[in-house]
């Protein structure tokens, strides 16, 4: 494998368009091929995001000499299936969450990229945004203390009808997994493991959770609150508190551009600006994994992705949400 690392995108749906956008601004990396159900798709997409090589069909994407890595990018429901495709091919994998719709799919999986020792990591994109990485470097450095609570909320108006994915529970549509992973994300991430998980729901006429809280217990004594739904506008807030101050991330949680430290009466903000969707960070943390030769992330370890899963597991059981295939 040389300098450059090629990559080639499973899925050609809007988060793929996020990815395809972003791994522009993301060094030694080039986006080669682009793999969809139709000719007619990958074509489209293709053309958007000038892709030489255009597969009708997941088999023909992951059979490509001509690629490196393949980005994950179809619906929750058929990660498993994708995953396990591009692994049996001998392809490294980047797995957009949530990971896979359980844990029990997500164990398999794992245990396919281990047996064939090939990179496997969650595409949990926002762990790797530098306003998330300076706070956690801060946290780490007993900046605030020592960490005892994150609040973190995701709320957005999505206004669709029936027929949109987040709205179908065969999709494992709703706001928990869509949406809901990144403020658990954020607790996981500054607060470390948890012990204990409760959560409360609204259930929509669909059958998928429109609104979720959930509320856990880490080791170590740590608590904290996330939210979801995609009802209304929330603040999309991201505070970590900790025995001596408080961080803030500034501005959306997906996408924060910098922070703000508070101790006392004083008030320190960081500006950590960028260009593009965000998605960069993640496309250049697999290269630099790739090229080190590692079959799994450092920064985001493959049982810090089981771990999540259990999490959410734990909340759907909480809230009695079962999705009609499981």
């Amino acid at each position: 494998m040389g300098k450059t690392i090629r990559w080639g995108i499973l899925g050609a749906g809007h988060i793929a368009a996020q990815f395809a956008q972003g791994i522009q601004a993301a060094p030694d990396a080039e986006l080669v091929a682009v793999g969809s159900r139709s000719i007619d798709t990958a074509n489209r997409f293709a053309e958007r995001f000038n892709i030489e090589r255009r597969h009708a069909g997941y088999a023909n994407l992951v059979n490509d000499a001509n690629v490196d890595v393949v980005y994950i990018a179809v619906p929750h429901p058929l990660h498993i299936e994708a995953a396990l495709l591009c692994l049996d091919a001998g392809k490294a994998v980047l797995c957009e969450k949530p990971f896979t719709v359980n844990v029990g799919e997500a164990e398999r999986v794992i245990a396919r990229a281990r047996e064939k020792k090939r990179f496997l990591m969650e595409g949990l994109w926002t762990r790797f945004i530098p306003a998330v990485v300076r706070a956690k470097e801060l946290v780490d450095s007993g900046a605030i203390g020592r960490p005892k609570m994150v609040q973190a909320d995701f709320g957005a108006v999505f206004g669709v009808d029936d027929s949109h994915r987040v709205m179908d529970p065969m999709l494992a549509g709703g706001a928990l997994l869509d949406i809901g992973i990144y403020p658990i994300s954020m607790a996981t991430f500054f607060l470390g493991a948890v012990e204990d998980v409760q959560a409360t729901a609204a259930i929509g006429h669909t059958g998928v959770d429109e609104q979720v809280a959930v509320s856990m217990r880490h080791i170590g004594g740590g608590v904290s609150l996330s939210a979801a739904t995609i009802l209304a506008a929330s603040p999309f807030d991201t505070v970590i508190t900790g025995t001596t101050g408080r961080i803030r991330l500034n501005g959306d949680i997906c996408r924060p551009r910098g922070l703000t430290i508070t101790r006392g009466d004083s008030e320190e903000r960081i500006e950590l600006p960028f260009e593009g969707t965000g998605f960069q960070f993640e496309a250049e943390h697999v290269g630099e994994c790739l090229r080190a030769g590692k079959t799994e992330s450092d920064l985001l370890p493959l049982d810090h992705t089981l771990a999540t899963m259990k999490v959410l597991d734990a909340a759907r059981a909480r809230i009695g949400l079962k999705y009609p295939f499981e």
